[in-house]
C-alpha cells in the first residue's frame, strides 16, 4: 500500500490578476491627475518682422491674442470683454512685480483694437517691459 504516491503535487502558479488591477488602478490615477499645457494647442499666427539676434531673457509673463480677440494671460483664458477683466487676470498672475518682462503674442488677423486694449491693460498695471512677439520674414530669413 503506497500511501505518498497517490498525492498528487500542485503546481506552482503567480495569481496576476490582482497585480493587473493594481496597475490599471495606477495607469488610471496617472492620466486622470496629469496636466496638460493648453496654451501649446492655441494657434496663434504672428506678424513677420526682420530677424535681428537680441539679447532676450526667457519672458516672464506672456500674453496672447488669438485671431477672434480673446485674449490668455499664461495659459488662462480671460473671461469678460474690456479692460477691467484683462487687468484682473494680469494682476492674479503678475502680483506685485511689475517690473518683469511681458511678451505679446498677437495673432496677425487679430484687429489692432485688441493689440491696444493689451496694451492699455499692462500700462495701467505698470508694467513697461513689453515685447511682440513675431516671426522672421522670408527675405530676412535668405
Amino acid at each position: 500500500m503506497r500511501i505518498g504516491s497517490d498525492r498528487r503535487q500542485d503546481d506552482f502558479e503567480i495569481n496576476v490578476i490582482s497585480l493587473i488591477d493594481v496597475l490599471l488602478t495606477l495607469l488610471m490615477f496617472f492620466v486622470l491627475t496629469t496636466t496638460f499645457v493648453q496654451h501649446s494647442r492655441l494657434q496663434v499666427t504672428l506678424p513677420q518682422a526682420s530677424a535681428e539676434d537680441r539679447d532676450m531673457q526667457a519672458p516672464a509673463l506672456t500674453l496672447m491674442i488669438d485671431r477672434d480677440g480673446r485674449f490668455y494671460v499664461g495659459s488662462d483664458e480671460v473671461m469678460g470683454e474690456g479692460v477691467d477683466p484683462l487687468k484682473q487676470a494680469i494682476a492674479r498672475v503678475a502680483g506685485e512685480d511689475h517690473d518683469r518682462p511681458v511678451t505679446l503674442r498677437a495673432d496677425a488677423m487679430t484687429p489692432h483694437q485688441n493689440v491696444v486694449t493689451a496694451m492699455d491693460a499692462l500700462g495701467q498695471l505698470g508694467f513697461t517691459h513689453l515685447s511682440i512677439a513675431t516671426t522672421p520674414s522670408q527675405e530676412a530669413a535668405r
